[in-house]
């Protein structure tokens, strides 16, 4: 029992001390500059004082202390809407609500040269909340199955369609990290955008470029409403309270399934949400796609990039990408 309780302790001990070296140099609660610093003399003072330190008991108590105080103070560090942002994320959509009438401002529907080179374009439309009909996930993928970015498009009267991307906001000359994603470097920032704009920067312009799904889910239609209504409440939120993304408990794809919570058909959490590449197959298991046809074929149907390179700038870009596709079963 001793020896398995010292284990447990160790075990304990060392997560602790990877997690606090890794706040110390990911998170910005130091300086750039002394991060490394910090985070290398956290590890080394921590593993010196078990090594050498005669009381093991009073080690340990400091070590938890030492601990919960970095805790403390990661939770402290404070998430900001005022940077200098990348010019992607430049703007923070939010809505006005007017009945049924939602006026969303700070839309994004950039005209793209490269994925580098663009002209921004930041507009204001309304919609009409009784014509929300659809609601489609989109899946991206650039490695492998496992992993995907996925987003939610909002489809109206089958016409137009609002397509929102939960991504980092990241500053100017910032760089992406999922290690770094864990550890409050990077402000949560939904994207609000034409499809034109957040499908075709990844089928066309980016390099390589990307695999973009769109399928189609089935449920109810008072369901889809207020998972709209919950996606808007957020982007208000956002704009008053900033807010942390985190690779793991609030990303893309986890949001979108917190976003489903206050319906009670809401998906059960599961791995295949983890790996978010494996979402589209859950949803088929579950019955919200087309299962009239196996998976892999709904699946080929579903690849839009050659539709999207034909459809390019045509102001239909959202009904031609859709073509094939099977129509959703949205009931009242």
């Amino acid at each position: 029992m001793k020896i398995a309780l010292r284990i447990l302790v160790g075990v304990i001990v060392t997560a602790m001390t990877i997690w606090g070296a890794a706040m110390l140099y990911f998170s910005p609660l130091l300086a750039e500059s002394w991060r490394p610093l910090a985070a290398g003399a956290y590890a080394a003072i921590t593993l010196l004082a078990f090594l050498f330190l005669p009381r093991r008991r009073r080690t340990l108590l400091g070590s938890v202390v030492a601990f919960a105080v970095l805790v403390v103070l990661y939770f402290q560090i404070p998430a900001s809407n005022d940077r200098d942002w990348e010019a992607e994320v430049a703007n923070l959509p939010y809505a006005t609500i007017n009945g049924d009438r939602i006026t969303i401002h700070n839309i994004r529907n950039f005209e793209y040269r490269s994925e580098s080179d663009f002209d921004p374009r930041w507009e204001t439309r309304t919609y009409d909340l009784n014509k929300l009909d659809s609601g489609d996930i989109i899946a991206v993928y650039w490695a492998g199955k496992a992993i995907a970015h996925v987003m939610v498009s909002f489809g109206f009267a089958g016409k137009d369609y609002l397509t929102v991307s939960i991504e980092t906001r990241k500053e100017k000359g910032e760089s992406y990290s999922t290690l770094a994603g864990f550890f409050r470097q990077y402000e949560l920032y939904y994207v609000v955008a034409d499809e034109r704009d957040v499908v075709r920067v990844r089928t066309t312009y980016r390099q390589p470029q990307e695999d973009v799904y769109i399928y189609r889910v089935n449920g109810p239609l008072k369901n889809l409403r207020r998972v709209f209504l919950d996606y808007i409440q957020s982007m208000n939120d956002l704009r008053e309270r900033p807010s942390y993304y985190n690779t793991l408990t609030t990303n893309c794809t986890t949001s979108i399934l917190f976003h489903t919570r206050m319906n009670p058909e809401s998906p059960p959490m599961s791995w295949k949400v983890l790996l978010s590449g494996y979402l589209p197959d859950y949803l088929y298991d579950l019955g919200r796609l087309d299962t009239a046809r196996p998976f892999a074929e709904l699946e080929k149907l579903s690849l839009v990039n050659g539709r999207a390179h034909a459809a390019d700038r045509d102001p239909a870009f959202s009904q031609r990408i859709r073509e094939g596709l099977p129509n959703p079963r949205v009931m009242p």
